[in-house]
């Protein structure tokens, strides 16, 4: 009898890696609730989302027969409302304290200041209702300001003065509640500690200002045993212009990527966090050879999935499904058809606009004649207005994402500027005032 797994807001193309998967004949995967519900909503109950999985997997185990695993592989709210369920049915998953202190920025940030304080930045808990925020900040200008639970860099400000630390207050005040009174009612699952009562869903953490080249190890810990399968990287281009991109594998020094490795762990090991995947993200200032944590995500990265294809023959999916079906997980090893690949994102500055033209089939079927194995996915068509993408962060807008295969670092760098150059837009800018346009569709997904 195939064993049932269920995936909250499973997306098609979740579902095409998910059947190129070693044994999926014994398996079947189910959707539990859909992406508007968990990705896209306009506004956010977790405890109404929460009773509504509960009501979905109750209908569906009387046609599946059973419930072997849930997983998650979205941030908030799916992260933690696939603990919460698993424990209800008895089947792996990290506990939910353990997500929570990854997921509450200042908790999370409070934990690591115990186990890695050398790569924790300074930081402080700002509540923006208070009468006067800015006597909170014990920080100097400038620093960043963003919600304890957000999406993205949504909410996200750099903060150089006053005037901009009061301006992002009002902004705060006004959208904080998206997901500040969702993530409160998550947080009421689980026993806090005294100042994370205080510092609830609806505050904010400033932070130090880091910089350099970001680095990313993913892994699982399972019965207790820490594993790394992969590390990634975000390089600088000559003249230290970044460039949205991420590599695999890393190219940063073996001594950077072992402090990753051994930080992740000791990290983990000490929130208690266990049958699960996560990836955590660092921060290397070559310049000062300074190694600083960013933040820890309690699922893998879908992002890496194709990646990992490229280079190692297996989606990282293989790790998550073992996991949750308890199991110890395995991965293959660069036995792909590159050495090197990259997700590239399509950049379009921080302007609103209006899309006249995106690149024609043709089009794209000639970059991938052009470079073998190269996908492009649109997440825009003709008539959407750019700011009604979905889940874009403070500084520009992505527009759409090129995976690409190479032999080296260098040939992913040089093939990712060719593409943007081959890619043809037509954005008209509108002005922030100007009503948006009724467009056909609003969110495209075209993959070539």
């Amino acid at each position: 009898m195939k064993r049932n797994v269920f995936i909250p807001a499973l997306e098609e193309q979740q579902r095409i890696e998910l059947e190129t998967l070693r044994h999926t004949d014994q398996l079947s995967f189910h959707g539990l609730l859909d992406i508007p519900t968990l990705i896209e909503p306009e506004s956010l109950c977790f405890n109404q989302i929460l009773e509504k999985a509960r009501q979905e997997l109750r209908e569906l185990k009387q046609f599946t027969g059973s419930i072997d695993a849930i997983i998650a592989h979205w941030d908030f709210p799916t992260s933690v409302l696939v603990p919460i369920l698993c424990r209800e049915y008895d089947i792996p998953a990290p506990p939910l304290d353990s997500v929570l202190k990854c997921e509450h920025k200042y908790w999370s940030r409070l934990e690591q200041q115990k186990v890695v304080p050398e790569m924790v930045p300074d930081f402080c808990s700002v509540d923006p209702f208070a009468d006067d925020p800015l006597e909170q900040v014990t920080l100097d200008y400038p620093f960043w300001l963003k919600p304890v639970k957000a999406f993205s860099s949504q909410l996200g400000f750099k903060i150089e003065s006053e005037e901009q630390f009061r301006a992002a207050i009002d902004e705060t005040r006004q959208h904080i509640h998206h997901f500040g009174d969702p993530f409160n009612e998550a947080l009421e699952h689980t026993e806090l500690p005294i100042e994370i009562e205080q510092a609830n869903g609806n505050t904010c953490i400033a932070e130090q200002i880091i910089a350099g080249i970001q680095g990313a190890p993913e892994g699982t810990m399972y019965q207790g045993e820490f594993n790394v399968h992969g590390i990634f990287d975000q390089p600088k281009d000559e003249g230290g212009e970044l460039f949205d991109r991420l590599e695999y594998p890393s190219s940063m020094p073996e001594h950077i990527q072992r402090q990753m490795i051994e930080a992740s762990r000791r990290f983990l090991e000490h929130i208690g966090y266990d049958n699960g995947c996560f990836n955590a993200e660092f921060m290397w200032d070559e310049v000062n050879d300074k190694l600083w944590l960013v933040e820890v995500n309690t699922r893998i990265s879908q992002s890496h999935s194709e990646m990992f294809a490229m280079v190692d023959g297996m989606s990282n999916h293989e790790v998550a499904i073992d996991i949750a079906l308890g199991q110890r997980p395995s991965m293959a090893n660069r036995q792909g058809q590159y050495s090197v690949a990259a997700k590239c994102l399509i950049p379009h500055g921080h302007k609103d606009g209006i899309v006249r033209r995106i690149p024609s089939l043709k089009e794209l079927d000639a970059l991938r004649e052009r470079f073998p194995g190269t996908k492009v996915r649109l997440a825009v068509e003709p008539g959407m207005r750019l700011s009604e993408l979905a889940n874009q962060d403070s500084f520009s807008y992505h527009i759409g994402t090129i995976y690409l295969g190479a032999d080296s670092h260098e040939q992913i760098k040089e093939r990712y500027h060719a593409c943007l150059e081959a890619l043809h837009f037509e954005i008209e800018p509108v002005e922030a005032s100007q009503p948006p346009e009724d467009a056909n569709g609003w969110q495209a997904n075209l993959t070539v």
